[in-house]
């Protein structure tokens, strides 16, 4: 006999512990289901830390989600008792009219955040660990930080199981289906019912909603740490989070120079980027590219090993842009990517059934958000709107766009 819930999780990794949490708090009877364990290193939920900000490059239109995610962030501090958030800023680096530079200006400029402009000379003077290109303009913006990702998970999945969701996990899902009024779901050892679900599946997406045939990417993403030489680079000494977007030959074209300089204009679609932390240990420091990426197959198959076509770009950037850090890495983990065309997320309803939601193409950009789309999700699930603005998110912008199982 299916066991009943009011709504199933399916996938509860950062975004689905986010709304696995969101739909217990409100008194739901929540089941929530991950084919791996809790706060798991396969996907893209992991790897220590994430960077959070408001000024967001990639658009203004998710500034007031990002307003609502550091409100929920604060209160899952408060009710857990733990601190997930650390406020130690984030310095952007690029030329003028890089997508990291004007779109977080304009973002500052269009909700009234709090950001401060620097020359090249300015930055590197405040935080000597760096070495900015002079032609770059830099950005600072004291409210951002870094989140703890397993700690923000773990927190989630604890305070959701608190509020009386059921957490099942190694529990890989064989199929589901919909009514528009029931779901049905079934793992290889029993099957449930709801009346909504939450598909949250990460880089299983594409294959969990096969029937939508959505035009995904999976990536695989090596991240470092590296040991550093100074302790200019400890967050104990105001180091902030990272972000230097820089063209697409600077790299391989001038790795040591002691002064750098480029004319070039650097692009979404031609800019190498890549970000990083301060040390929290006083030892190494994550650093990782944001660009690029090997396409995935199967992201049970995905390749972790570390090969030195992972390191070359990354140990060049170190040498150009952080020349006390030492550019071979001390460890590395692999991160996955799903990605849709347009780099944006899917937050929506099913097309066909209204009570399964759908949260997919996150990675990259996503994690700070987890708080604030949990609360979407479980608004979605139970009421079919949300007052928060999601629009811009919906499923129907992809529409038309060619996908990848057509070739």
């Amino acid at each position: 006999m299916a066991e009943v819930f009011d709504v199933i999780v399916l996938g509860v990794g950062g975004f689905g512990s986010g709304a696995a949490y969101h739909l217990a708090r409100r008194g739901l009877r929540v089941l929530g289901l991950d084919r791996f364990g809790p706060a798991h290193d396969q996907g893209s939920s992991h790897g220590e830390t994430r960077i959070i900000r408001k000024a967001y490059f990639e658009h203004p239109d998710y500034v007031p989600l990002l307003l609502r995610a550091y409100d929920l962030w604060a209160d899952l501090e408060a009710e857990s008792q733990q601190q997930l958030f650390w406020k130690c800023g984030l310095m952007l680096a690029g030329l003028p009219d890089s997508e990291a530079i004007s779109g977080a200006r304009l973002s500052a400029s269009q909700h009234g955040l709090t950001i401060e402009n620097l020359s090249a000379s300015a930055a590197t003077q405040r935080w000597p660990g760096f070495r900015v290109p002079e032609s770059f303009d830099a950005v600072f913006e004291p409210d951002a930080g870094f989140l703890k990702v397993e700690d923000c998970v773990r927190t989630h999945l604890d305070r959701a199981t608190a509020h009386g969701a059921t957490l099942l996990f190694d529990e890989p899902v064989v199929s589901w289906s919909s009514t528009g009024r029931e779901v049905r779901v079934r793992t290889a050892t029993r099957e449930f019912v709801a009346a909504s679900m939450v598909i949250t599946a990460g880089s299983w997406a594409a294959s969990v909603l096969a029937d939508l045939k959505l035009p995904l990417q999976v990536l695989r993403k090596p991240i470092f740490w590296f040991e550093t030489t100074s302790p200019a680079y400890n967050l104990d000494v105001s180091m902030p989070t990272f972000y230097f977007e820089m063209p697409a030959d600077f790299v391989a074209r001038t790795p040591t120079s002691e002064r750098p300089d480029v004319g070039v204009r650097a692009t979404h679609e031609t800019a190498s980027t890549f970000y990083g932390f301060p040390s929290l240990d006083g030892h190494v420091l994550k650093v990782a590219q944001h660009s690029g990426g090997e396409l995935v197959a199967d992201p049970l198959l995905v390749d972790r090993q570390l090969h030195d076509s992972d390191v070359q770009q990354i140990a060049n950037f170190l040498k150009t842009c952080l020349p006390n850090v030492r550019p071979q890495p001390a460890r590395h983990s692999t991160c996955l990517y799903t990605v849709t065309p347009d780099r944006h997320f899917v937050v929506d309803q099913h097309p066909d059934f209204s009570n399964v939601v759908i949260g997919c193409g996150f990675s990259g950009h996503g994690f700070k958000f987890t708080s604030v789309l949990g609360s979407v999700f479980a608004d979605l699930a139970t009421t079919g709107r949300t007052e928060l603005p999601i629009d811009f998110l919906s499923l129907a912008r992809l529409s038309g766009r060619k996908l990848l199982a057509d070739g």
